[in-house]
Parts: C-alpha cells; sequence; structure tokens
C-alpha cells in the first residue's frame, strides 16, 4: 500500500497568490480545491475572481495576505 504525502496545503485551506498567475492579480484571495502529486506536490486552487488554476506549486501560493 502507498504512504500517505503529507501536503503542506489541505483542501480547503484559504490561500493567496504570492505572484500575479494567469488571470490572476497578485495578493487575489483563494481556496486549495485539491492538493496532488507524489514528487512535485502541486495545488488546484479556486480564486475570488473566478479562475481555477491547477498544478500550482507552493512558491506561487502564499497563507497571509501581501
Amino acid at each position: 500500500m502507498a504512504k500517505k504525502t503529507a501536503y503542506e496545503l489541505r483542501t480547503k485551506q484559504t490561500v493567496y497568490a504570492a505572484e500575479a498567475l494567469p488571470g490572476v492579480p497578485s495578493g487575489t484571495k483563494g481556496v486549495v480545491v485539491q492538493p496532488g502529486g507524489i514528487r512535485w506536490q502541486h495545488y488546484r486552487v479556486r480564486f475570488d475572481n473566478g479562475v481555477e488554476l491547477g498544478l500550482l506549486d507552493r512558491a506561487k501560493l502564499s497563507t497571509s495576505p501581501s
């Protein structure tokens, strides 16, 4: 049986865009929809402006507003 991966961010956790992303200005609030990956941990995030992005690296997300 595969080991469970401990993700730094959890589903439904509030995050903020640490930098400008496609369709998402820097500092926009969002919610983690789904963590994913085994070797490279990435996240799917739904932002407050209606944009949902997947395959976001942790470095592009912040847990506090900038």
